[in-house]
């Protein structure tokens, strides 16, 4: 079926999938390791591109093919690259786009080991990487190097849920001749589409709203342009950051759901932020949704809805969400984000543990900050559990 004038839901369920010959309703698992050839000469063909087979499925693999298409036609992209996991993800595109004595600025409020590969591992090889508020486009012109190569920005951003202009961003680097990279997982290729604002690949841990289930690890990379997403598949097949087969149809699988879990879950989301906000021990709270988020205007403007993160900060500081954490009962003191269950998680000693104190700090990650990932249960549900907490500090 072609799909591509399709709704976003009808997309969801029929993208990328194919007929078989046993007239399968969903996406075959195509777990093997390795495709034998007709002949010779059609292995020949299958190595020098002549032939589009399949060879082994670490360069690619039917059912993991179904799923990058899916992806990619989801972003409005050229084509997909899915990975083990969103590090892996990460890993492939910092290793297709970044060079010895090359320069990336990043968010400064990103995922922790993303940074944490900059930091700690490329810079070995001498990559310079720079880390700013890229909510503020000034100090992004500022970090801006004569061998910068990438800017490399998440929004919103993980935790501090800053959310950074990716019009503007797109702007800038096309100006500068740089590539663009977002990270695009808080929000899914349903609530915001990067490559149509300007980016040039897009990328998401699939592990988070795109499965939904807390069931698999995973990453996927689409690419706006043939000749980078060509560099980037490169780079993923040598560093051997393919995603398993079972693991393909099982994102697949969650996949279908993606529109309806999110709808439900950020419908919840902006009625529990505004009970935190209102809550006498409650310090701070940001959420899209809220008109005291600083770029709200923004998000109402580059996103389709506000998402179910949040992060908030209680007024007895870090030993009041200590014990807010330990007194949940219906909420998953667990890291990750994104899937049917409720989560909640402390930043600044879990996901950006390896984050030194002062970077942590300038990037806003403070001490206090609560991140929480709301879930598809009954919000009254949900809100009662954090009351409860909340009564016991």
């Amino acid at each position: 079926m072609n799909t591509k004038d399709k709704g976003f839901n009808t997309k969801l369920i029929h993208s990328g999938a194919f007929d078989d010959e046993f007239g399968s309703a969903t996406v075959p698992i195509y777990q093997t390791s390795t495709f034998k050839f007709k002949n010779a000469q059609h292995g020949a063909d299958c190595f020098s591109g002549k032939s589009s087979g399949y060879i082994y499925t670490r360069i690619a693999n039917p059912t993991i093919r179904a799923l990058e298409q899916n992806i990619a036609e989801l972003e409005n992209g050229y084509d997909g690259i899915a990975t083990s996991s969103g590090m892996g993800a990460v890993s492939s595109v910092y290793m297709a786009l970044l060079g010895a004595g090359q320069h990336i600025v990043s968010s400064d409020a990103v995922y922790g080991p993303a940074r944490g590969l900059l930091e700690q591992d490329l810079s070995r090889f001498g990559v310079e990487a720079t880390f700013v508020n890229t909510s503020d486009t000034d100090q992004v012109l500022a970090a801006i190097k004569p061998n910068t190569r990438v800017l490399y920005i998440e929004t919103p951003a993980n935790p501090t849920l800053n959310i950074t202009d990716i019009s503007a961003c797109a702007r800038i680097t096309r100006e500068r001749g740089l590539l663009l990279v977002v990270d695009n997982t808080f929000c899914s290729p349903y609530l915001q589409k990067p490559l149509e604002l300007g980016a040039d690949v897009v990328l998401h841990s699939v592990t988070k709203f795109i499965n939904g289930h807390a069931d698999i690890v995973g990453g996927v990379i689409v690419a706006r342009d043939p000749e980078i997403y060509k560099r980037i598949r490169h780079s993923m097949v040598y560093l051997g950051t393919n995603m398993d087969p079972t693991q393909a149809f099982m994102v697949l699988r969650g996949l279908k759901t993606l529109a309806i879990r999110i709808d439900r879950a950020q419908e919840s989301a902006m009625k529990i932020a505004e009970f935190l906000e209102s809550h006498p021990k409650v310090d701070w709270i940001k959420y899209p949704g809220l008109r005291s988020h600083p770029q709200y205007p923004l998000a109402l403007k580059q996103m389709r809805g506000f998402g179910s993160m949040m992060s908030f900060g209680l007024k007895g500081g870090y030993e009041a969400g200590r014990q807010l954490m330990d007194n949940v009962h219906l909420a998953m003191l667990a890291v990750s984000l994104g899937g049917v269950e409720t989560l909640i998680q402390h930043p600044a000693s879990m996901t950006h543990a390896a984050v030194s104190r002062e970077d942590k700090l300038s990037a806003g990650i403070t001490d206090d900050l609560v991140r929480f990932s709301v879930g598809i249960e009954d919000v009254e549900d949900i809100m009662e559990d954090l009351r409860q907490a909340l009564n016991k500090i």
